[in-house]
């Protein structure tokens, strides 16, 4: 249970009981477990379906995404439609801090995994529901995945504004689901601060759609933060469809020049220095289409430099500026070769395989999460 400083790992002595699947919950857990305390990860029989996103290394159910969000982890099953099982996760639940799980209303009172239910079991308990949509809304007992968030907070449409074409699409990216993780992480956090100050439990709501849209609004709300708005939805930087990497002789490479007062280095690196002085800059009262225009002009300019010149004069004149790089590159990068973030292990069933390391660092009390990803049911004995 949780207890005061003792030098050990920050969460060491927390006990979470994670009822949760897929990447939303799992994801929020994983940092809990990267920061010390006992995640238990209670699957049904058939297992959680991160299991099986992506191709298997070796053994069924052990798929990439699920490896790099459960390392630290127990897993039981159970199924919980059993009275047996049930009785067995009261057990764990009178001596857990945190509680979590994704299971909608009804299941979850049948499953005896409500706030009410856990609360007489352990007064104090951390109750965490990580749901698709705010409970005391019409959405409430809709389900949601990454995709259906994406839509319904309008990200969907942001491509759209960037490059013309109408059609909707989605960040390729579990964007909604890894955002709405780390808002149950901190969630959690806060609790078991308040729990460790005060001595009380709580329930916790985290809900998807208001996650994710709390995190996309907060630049995109723009013009109708107002009211009346005074401009349109959407960060008009961040939809330019100019603000795009720029293309070099052997690649392409990001350059961004934030402010106007960076532009002149911008333009010495690039040996254009008069542009700036020219009548199409100089002409341009609207600041959004001068931006368009200067941008253009770069992106003429840069194909005369290889990718390496342009990233040593850029450097040399504090410019921000970095290559593009391939996905399937990502393992080569110098920068996260230096400070460790790849970790090379191995796991007793699938082999040699690649963690990341926990991004954020520590001065004291922080160790790398103990334990390898662990097959279904690998701790129920």
């Amino acid at each position: 249970m949780i207890a005061g400083g003792d030098g050990g790992r920050m969460l060491e002595g927390v006990r979470v009981v994670d009822l949760t699947s897929v990447v939303f919950g799992p994801y929020a857990t994983k940092i809990l477990a990267d920061l010390g305390a006992e995640v238990i990860k209670v699957e049904p029989p058939e297992g959680d379906v991160a299991r099986l996103l992506g191709k298997p290394a070796v053994t069924l159910g052990m798929a990439p995404t699920f490896m790099s969000i459960s390392r630290g982890k127990k897993s039981l099953s159970m199924d919980l439609k059993q009275p047996e099982c049930r009785e067995k996760l009261r057990i764990l639940i009178a001596d857990a801090d945190v509680l979590v799980h994704n299971i909608r209303g009804k299941a979850a009172e049948t499953l005896g995994i409500d706030y009410e239910s856990v609360r007489a079991i352990n007064p104090g308990i951390v109750h965490v529901h990580c749901t698709g949509f705010g409970q005391d809304g019409p959405y409430a007992e809709l389900q949601a995945y990454d995709d259906v968030i994406q839509a319904a907070s309008g990200t969907a449409t942001l491509l759209s504004r960037v490059d013309g074409n109408p059609r909707p699409r989605y960040l390729p990216s579990l964007i909604a689901d890894k955002v709405s993780g780390l808002h149950a992480a901190y969630a959690m956090l806060g609790a078991i601060i308040h729990k460790l100050r005060t001595g009380e439990g709580q329930t916790i709501e985290v809900p998807m759609f208001e996650s994710f849209a709390n995190f996309m609004l907060l630049e995109h709300l723009a013009g109708l933060t107002f009211d009346p708005p005074n401009a349109p939805a959407c960060y008009f930087r961040q939809i330019d469809p100019d603000r795009q990497p720029f293309p070099t002789s052997d690649g392409w490479i990001s350059i961004v020049p934030y402010t106007f007062e960076m532009m002149p280095r911008v333009f010495a690196v690039l040996e254009d220095p008069a542009f700036l002085a020219s009548a199409a800059v100089t002409g341009c009262d609207d600041p959004v289409a001068r931006n368009g225009i200067i941008l253009r002009r770069i992106a003429e300019l840069t194909p005369h430099f290889t990718t390496a010149e342009l990233l040593t004069r850029c450097a040399a004149s504090r410019i921000p500026a970095q290559a593009v790089r391939d996905m399937a590159d990502i393992l080569d990068d110098p920068h996260l070769a230096a400070t460790g973030f790849f970790e090379h292990r191995t796991h007793p069933t699938e082999g040699n395989w690649i963690a990341m390391k926990a991004p954020v660092k520590f001065g004291v009390s922080f160790q790398p999460a103990e334990g390898e990803p662990p097959l279904l049911g690998a701790d129920n004995a």
